[in-house]
C-alpha cells in the first residue's frame, strides 16, 4: 500500500469523478483507475461506486474514509516534524454558504496567503447540507455555515461561533422600502423579493417571517452574493444577515442599503465547523485561527460603529 493510493481515493471522493481527479493529479485516467483498483484488490473492498455519471465513494469506502484521512494526516504531521520544505503543498478546502464574504472570508484568506505562500486555498460555495457531507467525507477541511439561534448543532463537528447578526432587508436606495425606518412583513410582501433557495437558513427564516404567504413576485437564487447583485440591479429586495451586507462594496458605493425588520429579534449565527479528528493539519489550524481573529476584529469594529 502506498500513500499516493490513499491520496488518489480522497481526490476521487472529493471531485466525484475519476476524470476530474486524474486532471487535478496530472495522471492519465487509466493509470489512476488501475492504481485505485490495485488498492481495492489489496484491501478486498470496493472503495468506489462507479456509474456512468461518475465515481463516488461506496458505503464500504465511506466506513474506511476516516481511517484513510487519519493516515494522511499522520503523514502530514511526520513531514512537518521532519521539516521537509520540498513536500507537495497541502491544499486547504473551505466550503461556504457565501455569507460574510467581504468582512471575514477575504481578510482571513489574504492573511493566510501571506503566512502560507505555497499553500492553496480552495473556496467552494455550497448549501449547508453539502458542506456537512463534504466535511464528513474529507472533501472540505473547514465549513462556514449559518444557523438561527436555537437551532440544534449536528453531531460530529467542532463548531466555533464567529459572528452573530440580525436579519435585515437589503434594498436599493431608491426602493420604496428604503423610505421606511423599519420594514414589516406586509410591506415586504408588496415588493418583488429575491429569496434564497430551499436548503439555506435564510430561506427558512423568510418562510417563517411571511408565515407561508407569497410575495407579489419572487426570484430564487443561491447565496448572498448573487442576491445582493440582483438587488443592485433593481430586481427586488432580499433578506440577509446584516454581516453579509454592511461593508460590502455594493453597500459602500451606495448601490444597496439595509433596513431593519420591524419587531424582529432573531439572531443569525455564522459558525466555522470542522470534522472531529484526532489531529488537524497545521495549515487548517492556522486558517481557523485567522477566521476567529478576524471575526473578533469585525465584531469590535461593528460595536464601535453602533456606539458612534
Amino acid at each position: 500500500m502506498r500513500i499516493e493510493q490513499l491520496e488518489y481515493i480522497t481526490a476521487v471522493t472529493r471531485l466525484g469523478s475519476l476524470r476530474r481527479a486524474a486532471e487535478e493529479l496530472h495522471l492519465s485516467q487509466p493509470a489512476l483507475s488501475e492504481t485505485v483498483r490495485n488498492l481495492e484488490r489489496e484491501l478486498g473492498v470496493d472503495l468506489l461506486e462507479r456509474k456512468r455519471s461518475g465515481a463516488k465513494i461506496s458505503d464500504e469506502g465511506r466506513e474506511l474514509l476516516p481511517h484513510i484521512m487519519s493516515v494522511l494526516e499522520a503523514v502530514d504531521r511526520l513531514r512537518g516534524a521532519a521539516g521537509d520544505q520540498h513536500r507537495i503543498s497541502r491544499m486547504v478546502r473551505l466550503g461556504t454558504v457565501n455569507t460574510a464574504t467581504v468582512p471575514l472570508v477575504i481578510p482571513a484568506v489574504r492573511e493566510f496567503r501571506a503566512s502560507h505562500p505555497v499553500t492553496q486555498v480552495e473556496l467552494v460555495g455550497a448549501q449547508q447540507a453539502d458542506i456537512h457531507r463534504g466535511l464528513l467525507e474529507g472533501a472540505f477541511d473547514l465549513g462556514l455555515v449559518n444557523y438561527l439561534r436555537g437551532d440544534d448543532m449536528p453531531p460530529g463537528f467542532e463548531t466555533t461561533e464567529l459572528l452573530c447578526g440580525r436579519p435585515v432587508v437589503c434594498v436599493r436606495p431608491d426602493s420604496p422600502l428604503a423610505a421606511l425606518d423599519a420594514v414589516d412583513a406586509d410591506s415586504l410582501l408588496a415588493e418583488p423579493l429575491v429569496v434564497m433557495r430551499s436548503g439555506y437558513v435564510m430561506h427558512r427564516f423568510v418562510h417563517r417571517l411571511l408565515r407561508g404567504r407569497a410575495p407579489s413576485f419572487s426570484y430564487s437564487t443561491d447565496g448572498a452574493e448573487m442576491g445582493k447583485l440582483m438587488v443592485a440591479e433593481g430586481l427586488g429586495a432580499t433578506v440577509l444577515p446584516d454581516f453579509s451586507v454592511v461593508g460590502d462594496p455594493l453597500e459602500r458605493r451606495g448601490a444597496i442599503t439595509v433596513r431593519p425588520l420591524a419587531g424582529d429579534t432573531t439572531d443569525v449565527l455564522l459558525v466555522l465547523q470542522r470534522r472531529h479528528s484526532g489531529s488537524v493539519p497545521r495549515a487548517v489550524r492556522d486558517l481557523h485561527e485567522l477566521f476567529v481573529r478576524n471575526a473578533q476584529a469585525y465584531d469590535a469594529s461593528s460595536r464601535r460603529l453602533t456606539q458612534g
